[in-house]
């Protein structure tokens, strides 16, 4: 038996740059020990498998592995599966994907040389918890000063919209790039915590934000560019605004220091002090297209 297979950049309007996805399609014959050894082979941070649906109101049934575990939920995955499963037409449309037990509803409008743009919403409501480790704990984690770390304004969080993280602020750009991270102390500090990626941002130079995301106990030492990240950072500074009735946007950069320029749109709606819905969009590239010969 073989099974088709597709690679697609996302978060980028160019080939060879954005988060790398492995999409297999027709996936259903095969077990969660062989999904996770295919991960492993493809040694992508992410690697999302096509089976057919269980809810009659789907499109598609989409499970998604790290090289070291499989995720509930994740942005590039979900976003360039959309794309993957869309067909040759060229209007735009909105597909049901079902993830667990829920179904997630995906925009996609075909844009031009095979370009798309995809847009999702957070299908969970932001969670946030207390107990981040200290600056000067995450300083060393990083290979950072602890003055580097945090502003007046903003301290290490945590942060979900599905999948939990620990948004660490820095005070520039220069800073990101400086990041040396310890991977052993990594484990060993975020093990036990709630969330056990971090996710180190500042604000650019043009009104955007820069950011890096690191994992190692998820099996990525580094990502390129995180949907899942981007939410829960939108979520928390939309907490934080003063805006009462309206909508706040961000451009997020990231992937820049490992030569995988990315960007990341986020969109967030806030009614009477609340954020009522959050939103995620990015460019989704096609790049190569193959079979797996043996994938059992």
């Amino acid at each position: 038996m073989s099974l088709d297979y597709a690679i697609f950049d996302v978060f980028t309007r160019q080939p060879l740059s954005g988060n790398p996805l492995a999409v297999v399609f027709g996936a259903d014959g095969l077990n969660t020990r062989q999904l996770l050894s295919l991960a492993r082979e493809f040694n992508l941070s992410e690697t999302v498998f096509i089976q057919t649906p269980t809810q009659a109101d789907a499109r598609a049934r989409l499970r998604i592995f790290t090289p070291a575990r499989e995720l509930p939920f994740a942005g590039h995955p979900i976003l360039g599966a959309a794309c993957a499963v869309s067909g040759d037409t060229r209007t735009p449309q909105t597909l049901p994907l079902q993830l667990g037990a829920s179904t997630l509803p995906v925009h996609v409008e075909p844009r031009e040389n095979a370009l798309f743009y995809a847009q999702m919403s957070a299908t969970q409501a932001p969670t946030f918890a207390d107990g981040a480790p200290d600056r000067t704990t995450l300083a060393a984690l990083l290979g950072l000063d602890p003055d580097d770390l945090h502003s007046e304004h903003e301290s290490a969080r945590f942060a979900s919209c599905g999948l939990p993280y620990l948004l660490v602020p820095v005070r520039t750009p220069e800073i990101l790039s400086s990041i040396t991270l310890d991977i052993a102390a990594c484990r060993e500090q975020l093990g036990s915590q709630w969330a056990q990626a971090l996710y180190v941002y500042c604000r650019g130079y043009e009104g955007e934000l820069r950011a890096r995301m690191f994992a190692p106990l998820l099996g990525v030492i580094e990502d390129p560019a995180t949907g899942s990240a981007a939410l829960a950072l939108g979520a928390a500074l939309a907490r934080e605004s003063k805006m009462l009735n309206g909508t706040l946007n961000w451009t997020i950069q990231q992937g820049l220091e490992l030569s995988r320029p990315s960007e990341l749109q986020v969109r967030a709606e806030r009614r009477d002090g609340a954020t009522v819905a959050l939103h995620l969009g990015g460019h989704v590239v096609p790049i190569a297209r193959g079979q797996l010969l043996q994938p059992n």
